[in-house]
């Protein structure tokens, strides 16, 4: 007799529940709750072994299209802003939510999940299947509807996964096609949503704009990783040890990283991921190298726009946006305008409370975490790689990322509270001025192009906000970067 012709507590405890997992303490209950409503997915706990497979499907998995459809609406409300004139609104909201999650994620999340079912990637109502090893020693094998959660997992850029291991687990992540559909996944609507964006305000050359922007930083980031973790060790050499690529060994740097993987796609999926402000991972990236961790840690910091989260990216990157036509605009000495619409100091002033509000929060819980003597007992490694542990959790979570450094516990009260207190400032204190701008600029009426006005279709400008991406995190971020990684690199 099945479960379904049981009772319906039987029902759930088999299929819902099946490992009988229990309830989480309030702490991780909190920081988890606003992890997937915030689009972050920080996970202080091993998934399998926590969350029974109910709260996986119904409560985790539906944040992850929920959450992904709000910053695709956050970001549609932006576009009209820009794109309408002398305008009191900028749509609707509920009718903006709904059409993202039924006519974008379902249907893309649903074609995904079919791709790696059918490579392999677990989807099942199993408590486990027990097995015995070459030892002969007995493995429970943790089964779940995993596929349907990774599809919108890595579609969504949230990032969150059924296993503790994350992507790096061979039943989330089976071979090198199903690596490779997770990263067609998390790059596809953040890049696409340029297009829409060039689409409605009836400039396609806008949208190559940004789009060449959000490459240029992407494409950078993985090359960096990919050499840095290709490379190898150099305390490795030092030692006598092989880290060259050849017929029997993937070469470079393999601590934490998958063999079916190897070093190179690994730093290519870390890159990717926090450049996307996806956080998943098919590695430990506290295994990096300095300067292949620094990386990811820098992604995040420039605010998730190369090409940054569902939405988000787009909305994070027409900010910079702003803030590039502005700076050109006090150097040629005339009133900004982008797309015809002057930019002033009530644009200003949120543009500035949006840049400012997630380094903020990461910077001031990170100089808290690493003083309070409580705190400090979370770090594994002392010194400028503890450092960087800690910065790494605090952008990751301030960034909206979920992403983390191995090394640092974060199920104690003290980071489960903070973690979630900077994803909320890192969500909610972006959104609110993202539309207030996209309120304003909706009311004003364009102005006529005229020969002094800045052109924003052009490669210099490109050039113009990828520079001004960087700067600004470079200014906010480099003495922490400094002390952190950069020191560490330094000492191999």
């Amino acid at each position: 007799m099945g479960p379904c012709d049981k009772g319906f507590s039987d029902l759930c405890q088999e299929s819902w529940n099946p490992t009988d997992v229990g309830g989480v303490p309030s702490a991780l209950s909190f920081n988890t709750a606003v992890s997937f409503v915030t689009n972050t997915n920080w996970q202080n706990y091993g998934g399998e072994s926590t969350m029974s497979h109910l709260t996986q499907m119904a409560g985790l998995a539906v944040q992850n299209f929920v959450s992904a459809g709000v910053g695709i609406a956050v970001a549609i409300a932006l576009v009209r802003g820009l794109a309408r004139r002398r305008s009191p609104t900028i749509g609707n909201f509920w009718v903006d939510l709904t059409r993202a999650t039924t006519r974008v994620l379902l249907p893309l999340a649903f074609v995904g999940a079919l791709v790696l079912v059918s490579q392999g990637v677990v989807q099942n109502f199993s408590g486990g299947t027990e097995a015995t090893t070459l030892d002969g020693a007995s493995q429970v094998i943790p089964g779940g509807p995993v596929a349907s959660q990774e599809a919108i997992k890595e579609l969504g850029t949230n990032g969150g996964g059924f296993y503790n291991a994350n992507s790096a687990h061979p039943f989330e992540n089976p071979n090198g096609i199903t690596n490779l559909v997770q990263l067609l996944l998390i790059l596809a609507i953040p890049f696409a949503l340029t297009f829409t964006f060039g689409t409605l305000v009836k400039d396609r050359r806008q949208g190559w704009v940004v789009f060449a922007a959000m490459f240029v930083l992407w494409l950078g980031s993985v090359l960096a990783a990919t050499a840095f973790e290709t490379s190898g060790n150099p305390l490795l050499d030092d030692r006598g040890a092989d880290q060259t690529a050849t017929a029997t060994q993937s070469g470079g740097n393999m601590e934490g990283k998958e063999t079916r993987f190897g070093p190179a796609a690994s730093g290519l999926y870390a890159a990717t991921t926090t450049g996307t402000s996806t956080g998943a991972v098919n590695a430990a990236h506290d295994s990096f190298t300095p300067g292949g961790g620094a990386v990811p840690l820098v992604n995040m910091m420039l605010g998730e726009v190369s090409p940054g989260g569902v939405g988000t990216g787009l909305y994070g990157m027409l900010v910079f946006a702003l803030l590039a036509v502005f700076i050109a605009g006090l150097m040629v000495g005339r009133t900004p305008e982008y797309l015809g619409k002057k930019i002033q100091a009530a644009e200003m002033k949120l543009v500035v409370l949006y840049i400012l509000a997630a380094p903020v929060a990461a910077l001031a819980f990170t100089a808290a975490s690493v003083l309070l003597g409580s705190a400090k007992t979370s770090i594994l490694n002392p010194g400028p790689h503890g450092l960087t542990e800690v910065a790494y959790a605090f952008a990751s979570a301030a960034n909206n990322n979920g992403s983390a450094f191995g090394g640092l516990t974060g199920n104690t009260d003290w980071f489960n509270t903070t973690l979630g207190l900077a994803m909320l400032v890192g969500r909610f204190l972006l959104v609110v001025p993202v539309l207030a701008i996209a309120g304003s600029l909706a009311k004003k009426q364009p102005v006529p192009v005229t020969a002094g006005t800045f052109p924003t279709s052009t490669p210099l400008f490109t050039g113009l906000l990828a520079g001004v991406v960087v700067i600004v995190v470079g200014l906010t971020f480099f003495p922490v970067l400094a002390l952190g990684p950069l020191v560490e690199q330094l000492g191999l």
